[in-house]
């Protein structure tokens, strides 16, 4: 997918499908928190090790599962992190940073990458290898393209060409709500 993809999807439809995808992301969240018992939903995010960092990434593990979409909103976003959570859950895997790529692979389908420390059985466990640069950007998600605008020029003004876009949404809305800050990382394999 070229950025120019990326960007268009998240200047026409961002806000509503983020909404919708986040919702979903907190009820899967908030069950998980639950079975779990635990107080806390989303861990508090520190932007500092993400923002405007290029980093090298050598077979960093993920498990990798499907969304189905449609015109890129989610449809089963719930469904399938929940189905992530319990894999990982089940092989005594732990999820680094909390770390969640979403990939728009086309208007009906968003891949998602689980970071885990460990491989996972029953999952499509795969890697990710190159440079990587993030940028950590905070505020309400209208202003996404923006932010999509301002990382381009940013990865232009260090000379590099983004390869593949991710998002990394850190929180669920109750969490940036209770926080009082939402934090999205832009994170692209540059060239």
């Amino acid at each position: 997918m070229n950025s120019e993809l990326g960007i268009e999807w998240s200047r026409n439809n961002f806000d509503q499908n983020l909404k919708y995808l986040q919702k979903q992301l907190f009820n899967s969240v908030k069950i998980m928190t639950i079975e779990t018992e635990t107080q806390e939903c989303c861990p508090r995010f520190n932007p500092a090790p993400w923002d405007g960092k290029l980093s090298e990434w050598n077979n960093k593990k993920f498990i990798k599962d499907s969304v189905t979409t449609q015109f890129y909103k989610p449809l089963n976003f719930g469904e399938v992190i929940m189905r992530m959570n319990e894999k990982v859950a089940r092989a005594g895997a732990e999820i680094p940073n909390w770390l969640c790529l979403s990939d728009h692979t086309s208007e009906s389908n968003m891949d998602l990458y689980l970071a885990v420390d460990k491989e996972v059985d029953g999952a499509e466990n795969v890697t990710l290898s190159g440079k990587f640069l993030s940028k950590a950007y905070e505020g309400d998600f209208e202003k996404t393209a923006e932010w999509c605008r301002d990382f381009e020029d940013y990865a232009e003004g260090k000379s590099l060409e983004i390869k593949k876009w991710y998002m990394w949404y850190t929180t669920c809305p109750a969490c940036a709500e209770k926080y009082g800050k939402n934090y999205v990382v832009i994170i692209s394999e540059v060239e």
